[in-house]
């Protein structure tokens, strides 16, 4: 579905990656895997269009995207779940997933929310409550379902457990799995190395900007770099 070569990015004068590549394959969860600094928010923004590549060629289904602005990619299907979530604190849930769906047909919309309500039960609870008065865990459900409404090809998340509680890490892990098992295919970016390769089909380690590592997921999660690096083990 999505392929990745050569990619090459910088801010600056500073280049951040170099020679990335991988694959996508429709229907799939693949995690990208590193430290801090490593190019991985970087590369989502690539994608997603937030970032020119400096080089190196982006395909979504046969077609180079690469250049496209992030409204070009939004209309051809890869939604980007941000770090950070980015909600509008001061509108009601029910407002904030209706985002989502700005620039697709109003054909389906009730469909896709209710949808995203199967997924997140809690939000069709809170569904007039305020962005801003929600728990870490509810907030992060309302920016997944928020990309859901735009009807992804490709959803990628970013650090979508990050500063959540365990209980709260557990409960994003399923509806991650769930989403994919919808027939949405994710690209993964993820500090919770154990989770992530746990629920990933396939999975991609950059270090400095550079690939350096693939496999399955449990072929990762059995390498005893990756184990040592990244799980401590």
């Amino acid at each position: 579905m999505l392929k990745v070569e050569r990619l090459q990015a910088a801010y600056g004068k500073v280049q951040t990656l170099w020679d990335v590549g991988f694959e996508v394959p429709k229907g799939a969860i693949v995690a990208l895997l590193g430290a801090n600094g490593a190019g991985k928010t970087t590369t989502l923004k690539v994608l997603s269009g937030l970032l020119r590549p400096r080089a190196g060629s982006i395909l979504l289904e046969g077609a180079r995207i690469e250049g496209c602005s992030p409204t070009q990619m939004v209309r051809r299907g890869i939604i980007h779940v941000p770090e950070g979530r980015g909600l509008f604190p001061d509108m009601s849930v029910l407002d904030n997933l209706m985002m989502g769906a700005y620039a697709t047909p109003r054909a389906g919309r009730r469909a896709r929310l209710e949808q995203v309500f199967g997924i997140f039960p809690r939000l069709a609870e809170r569904r007039q409550q305020l962005a801003a008065t929600l728990s870490g865990g509810e907030q992060q459900m309302v920016a997944i379902g928020r990309g859901l409404m735009a009807a992804p090809k490709l959803l990628m998340l970013d650090e979508p457990s990050l500063g959540l509680a365990p209980l709260a890490v557990e409960e994003m892990f399923r509806a991650v799995s769930d989403i994919n098992a919808s027939g949405v295919t994710v690209l993964l970016v993820e500090q919770s190395t154990q989770h992530a390769l746990a629920l990933s089909h396939h999975g991609y380690v950059l270090e400095a900007g550079r690939v350096v590592l693939s496999g399955t997921g449990q072929e990762l999660l059995a390498d005893a770099n990756v184990r040592k690096a990244y799980l401590g083990l």
